[in-house]
């Protein structure tokens, strides 16, 4: 079975694909030309703020899948104690 790519695939091979220089990267969305190097090269992983700005440039959003199942989150411990008490 094939898997999906990752958020950081896409955003990896979008940024190498865009023809956009490097430079020209950093100076429109703040995020140092290293870092962006060093992540499309898989060096390093990217901040999640330095991720959403290359992602807002490049007009990329996180949308959920309806067809991936997703687990209910548990209630927290306070959320728990505070439902016996009532």
């Amino acid at each position: 079975m094939k898997h999906a790519p990752t958020l950081s695939d896409v955003l990896r091979r979008t940024i190498a694909e865009c023809g956009i220089p490097l430079l020209t990267l950093e100076q429109e969305t703040g995020v140092v030309r290293a870092s962006i190097m060093r992540f499309v090269r898989n060096d390093q992983s990217i901040r999640l703020d330095a991720a959403d700005k290359l992602a807002h440039f490049f007009g990329l959003r996180l949308v959920a899948d309806p067809g991936i199942s997703r687990r209910k989150a548990k209630p927290s411990r306070r959320a728990r104690s505070n439902r016996k008490k009532t």
